[in-house]
């Protein structure tokens, strides 16, 4: 195990979910490489995410619509905005080159809207493509662990 590049992938993904939970989308957008998929699949053992129905699999063009109707107030879904907080944890290099790193981490998410707290856990796994002396995304692949049970509207980004 490269322990430096654990702390690499660790610290970029833990500033990844700081940004989600303060707002800072324009910033989270900028983290992504332009063919980039950011995947939420209903099925947890789901793997061919394009002939399957999810319910996210977004591309750049799709990332942005999310996070125009995030921020716009015209959504219902996200009127009023939710404020969350995540814990990300048990982060685990799956696979790694020159240019490439896959890794699995854990994330508990709560969520505060409309007087109500609910409380998401998902299983993440991110590739990474290294960018400079950082990374961007390629892939966040984010597995509920009660996807395929009745979930709330989740209106905000995981």
């Amino acid at each position: 195990m490269n322990l430096h590049t654990l702390q690499e992938v660790t610290a970029f993904i833990w500033q990844e979910g700081d940004m989600l939970d303060h707002g800072e989308f324009a910033g989270w957008l900028d983290l992504w490489v332009e063919k980039g998929t950011y995947i939420i699949p209903i099925d947890p053992r789901e793997e061919d995410f394009e002939n399957s129905l999810n319910y996210a699999y977004d591309d750049h063009h799709m990332r942005a619509l999310r996070v125009q109707r995030l921020t716009s107030g015209e959504s219902i879904s996200t009127s009023p905005q939710p404020r969350t907080v995540r814990s990300l944890s048990t982060f685990r290099i799956l696979a790694q080159d020159a240019q490439r790193v896959t890794v699995r981490c854990a994330q508990n998410l709560r969520e505060f809207r409309k007087d109500s707290l609910k409380h998401y856990s998902a299983d993440i796994v991110y590739t990474l493509v290294r960018d400079g002396d950082s990374f961007r995304i390629e892939r966040k692949l984010i597995r509920l662990i009660n996807s395929d049970d009745t979930l709330a509207g989740i209106g905000y980004i995981l």
